[in-house]
């Protein structure tokens, strides 16, 4: 099977709040993630995570080390996050977001993440920070998330 689609995000993060976005686009309208979106011809990956939290987020982000990839096989997707730095505190929803807040880990709202990468993505995050450490990790999704 090809993969048709890479997406990439990261994961930015400022004075230990990070950066989330409510989409305002299908798939997963009204759900919340982390500035992602599909990479565009010309750019690398740290290019697109950039233009994305941009794009989503209005912000302006340093892209990090690669904190992980997923294989969304049932989608045809490769999903790739890195962890970023927001370089002002300024941010604000892009077109296709409803609304963007930075949030303390503690108030990430697990049971609204649009997405099991992203999901799998801030928990990576958070072990990673726990840890002291900045690793990379890997894994697949083979299911669609059912309609609520």
């Amino acid at each position: 099977m090809l993969f048709r689609s890479l997406v990439v995000g990261c994961v930015p993060v400022l004075d230990g709040r990070i950066l989330i976005c409510r989409r305002a686009i299908e798939p997963r309208r009204g759900y919340w993630t982390v500035p992602a979106g599909f990479m565009e011809n010309d750019e690398t990956l740290q290019e697109a995570a950039a233009r994305e939290s941009h794009e989503e987020a209005l912000a302006d982000v340093e892209i990090g080390s690669l904190l992980a990839v997923a294989h969304v096989l049932h989608a045809r997707q490769v999903h790739v996050f890195f962890r970023a730095r927001l370089r002002t505190p300024e941010v604000g929803a892009g077109p296709e977001s409803l609304e963007v807040k930075l949030v303390p880990p503690e108030e990430l709202p697990w049971d609204e993440i649009a997405f099991p990468s992203t999901i799998f993505a801030l928990r990576c995050y958070l072990d990673d920070l726990a840890a002291g450490r900045e690793t990379h990790h890997f894994t697949e999704f083979m299911r669609r998330i059912p309609a609520r």
